[in-house]
């Protein structure tokens, strides 16, 4: 039996591995009072002696291995000192390309399960759903099975987001609620992401609610977590290490919820920014970005599945930048050997990265696979929108023209205390930029109500700022102070939960406002529509998206064909509808189906003067 075992890697960012009885050892109920105290030892049972020596021989060739390419000038990962630290401790590991090694029992290679059911809600972020996929991956490469909802789940993941306060409270209720399953069917549950990488050792000591507590980059030890679990009834685990490479470049996402026409795809994790709000360097890690050639071959094949939508993923989405293995740089152009520098009148309180694969040069590539399939981006940082990027966004018609750009706020002492790296001044003149190049492109943005010291005129330049861009979309919240970040260490979390209130719905309704403004000027233009569905409210209507990602109601009615004005057609699920808008008094524009069309042949109508649209009466 184990009763508390512990694996810390060597960088800050980096918890702990362990898994405990009863309670865990750490909350004083445990027989066992480890406390923490355990370095990784393992007592395996006697091996025979050739086994014994097939590990030493497998040590001394990796030893050899890692020696031979610093030689070469190589650098090496993180996972590189964890397969050293873990032959030293337990003598026995596995080489495997793309994945972060282990402590021995935690192999998840060596535990399958067969015919249990598994089901994970999802909360927060694309990238938590994103995540969601790569989770449903793993358990079913484990042998389990799929549950349709969590009620008839033999195991049920919470896979949870830490952001703000009020995040958090839905999981605590929600747990409350799976109690009593718990109780009456055995129900295993866990927490996951970036809730269980904050709280950890809190989430397994609240009331025996939780079985399990895994990280965002601890999701390949799920299955062997569990099988830990069944060895003894009450037993729990956690793992919440956070890994410098991790990107799951390897596991493809079973996607569950998909509706066929728009996927999500992660191409990078973590974030450097550290804004002094923000708990996600914490929850998440370091940047890393995943390989060229995953991502390219991810998007191929589901082009091949008939996908007609992809959005990349990242915490800093636009940040990406692939520097790990000169094979990546294969159709892109030789390594640049300058660094990676942020946007004039941007900056950033870390080192510039060494430049590999840019953002740009990635989208440019994953672009080109399907000229027919929107190419969609977030979470992105101002500092990361270089010019070559919107250059390549008003060159290629399937990169679409909706951009997310956060201001958080609209002054410039406010930025400073959040630590974004730009003032109001440079933010607007990006604004500017894009407005120029991109004259029909609709721009979103994140704003925080009540951050530390803000005045009532510095809540008023926020306002004033979203009158000068007049967003299309924005997520507006109220400062939520977390532990860990820089304002919780250093400043003052001094304005009252009344003004939060207060300036929050200020922002509302100012966005509000402004967006019915610009909905009526869409009156009379002409979009090209990708059909998400039918809509909810009714089975007579389809629902879908503008290239500026604004939502389109339209009948269900027949329409004339692409090539032939005089085929009529039944409109489908993923294709491209080309629409004029007869509605705009709502949020949710109204339109009429004219055609079925598509990208390409969008823009050459475009490009024939046959759009009419006069874009610059919406700025």
């Amino acid at each position: 039996m184990i009763n508390n075992i512990n694996y810390s890697a060597t960088r800050s960012f980096c918890s702990s591995i362990g898994v405990g009885t009863g309670s865990c050892s750490t909350h004083g109920h445990s027989h066992g009072h480890s406390h923490g105290h355990s370095h990784g030892h393992v007592h395996s049972p006697p091996q025979q002696q050739t086994e014994q020596q097939q590990i030493q021989i497998q040590q001394q060739v990796r030893r050899e291995q890692f020696k031979e390419s610093l030689k070469s000038g190589a650098i090496p990962s993180l996972n590189d000192f964890l397969k050293t630290h873990v032959d030293t401790q337990s003598q026995i590991v596995e080489q495997q390309e793309h994945e972060p090694v282990y402590p021995p029992y935690l192999d998840a290679a060596s535990h399958q399960d067969e015919g249990r059911s598994v089901f994970v809600e999802s909360y927060g972020c694309q990238m938590n759903f994103a995540d969601t996929e790569i989770v449903y991956s793993v358990m079913r490469a484990a042998g389990y099975t799929l549950a349709e909802s969590a009620k008839t789940a033999d195991i049920v993941f919470l896979n949870t987001c830490a952001i703000r306060e009020n995040a958090e409270d839905k999981i605590w209720f929600r747990l409350s609620e799976l109690r009593k399953q718990k109780k009456r069917q055995k129900t295993v549950v866990g927490v996951l992401g970036c809730m269980a990488e904050r709280l950890k050792q809190k989430l397994l000591e609240s009331d025996r609610q939780v079985d399990l507590v895994v990280g965002p980059d601890a999701y390949r030890s799920l299955p062997a977590l569990l099988s830990k679990i069944d060895e003894q009834e009450g037993q729990t685990a956690i793992n919440v290490i956070l890994s410098a490479d991790e990107t799951y470049a390897d596991i493809a996402p079973i996607r569950t919820n998909s509706n066929g026409v728009s996927a999500y795809v992660s191409i990078m994790r973590g974030c450097n920014n550290m804004c002094s709000y923000c708990i996600v360097p914490f929850t998440r890690g370091r940047e890393r970005s995943r390989s060229v050639a995953s991502i390219v071959e991810e998007v191929r094949q589901l082009s091949r599945e008939g996908y007609k939508e992809i959005t990349l993923l990242g915490q800093n989405v636009n940040s990406y930048n692939y520097t790990d293995s000169a094979d990546a740089m294969d159709g892109v152009g030789e390594k640049k050997p300058d660094v990676l520098r942020p946007r004039d009148g941007f900056n950033t309180i870390y080192k510039s990265p060494k430049r590999g694969v840019t953002f740009t040069e990635l989208i440019d590539l994953v672009s080109q696979v399907d000229p027919e399939m929107r190419i969609r981006f977030t979470s992105p940082h101002p500092k990361d929108f270089p010019d070559d990027l919107i250059e390549l966004i008003k060159r290629r018609p399937n990169i679409c023209q909706a951009l997310h750009i956060p201001a958080q706020s609209g002054n410039s002492d406010v930025l400073e205390r959040m630590r974004r790296g730009y003032t109001r001044e440079s933010y607007l003149a990006l604004i500017d930029m894009i407005r120029r190049e991109l004259p029909g492109c609709s721009i979103s943005s994140d704003f925080i109500s009540g951050f530390c010291q803000e005045t009532d005129q510095e809540h008023q330049d926020t306002l004033s700022l979203m009158d000068l861009v007049k967003y299309e979309n924005a997520f507006m919240f109220m400062y939520s102070l977390r532990e860990k970040t820089h304002a919780h260490r250093t400043m003052k979390d001094d304005v009252t939960d009344e003004v939060k209130t207060k300036r929050l719905s200020e922002v509302i309704d100012r966005f509000y406002a402004n967006l019915r403004e610009k909905s009526k000027l869409e009156i009379g233009r002409r979009h090209l529509v990708l059909i998400d569905g039918v809509s909810r409210r009714s089975s007579d209507h389809f629902v879908g998206r503008t290239d500026t990602n604004k939502k389109v109601i339209i009948p269900n009615v027949e329409v004339s064909s692409q090539h032939d004005s005089n085929v009529m057609e039944q409109i489908k699920p993923g294709e491209y509808i080309m629409v004029d808008i007869v509605d705009g008094s709502d949020i949710t524009l109204q339109g009429r189906p004219l055609s079925k069309s598509s990208i390409v042949h969008f823009r050459e109508l475009q490009q024939q003067g046959h759009q009419v649209n006069k874009v610059s009466e919406l700025y």
